[in-house]
């Protein structure tokens, strides 16, 4: 039981995950400062509040139907989000691209190469039976 706990846990994709999970909550601080910081004053700034939760209140039989915190919730959501898709997808893209042209610049000389050694080649034969004084057919 302890071995098979040893084989999932060394698994590369359960690694990756527990790192994408500290990584993840390391940037919620982040996106929160960024969301507390300088976000939520500029919405203050506006409509006089820092967020919407207590904005589009609705109340039905003395109960409060709370929509601004939704709103501000989904807010919240997009930035992270977009701050995600920013910091990292773009940059990684970036680079996925960037290794994939070099890759394919990589083979395009090896087969240059390949190529030119059967070019090479060739010619070698070809000089070797001049040289011998005998037609090559």
């Amino acid at each position: 039981m302890i071995q098979g706990f040893k084989e999932f846990i060394s698994r590369g994709n359960v690694v990756e995950l527990a790192v994408g999970v500290i990584i993840g909550a390391a940037f919620k601080n982040i996106v929160d400062a960024l969301v507390d910081g300088i976000i939520n004053p500029l919405i203050a700034a506006v409509i006089g509040k820092p967020d919407f939760s207590d904005a589009f209140i609705l109340t039905l039989n003395g109960t409060d139907v709370k929509f601004g915190v939704l709103i501000t919730a989904v807010i919240n959501f997009l930035l992270m989000a977009i701050a995600l898709y920013l910091c990292i997808i773009v940059p990684m893209n970036a680079l996925n691209e960037r290794m994939k042209k070099q890759a394919a610049a990589d083979e395009a000389e090896a087969k240059a190469n390949k190529e030119e050694s059967d070019e090479v080649k060739l010619l070698t034969e070809i000089r070797d039976a001049l040289a011998q004084g005998t037609p090559r057919h």
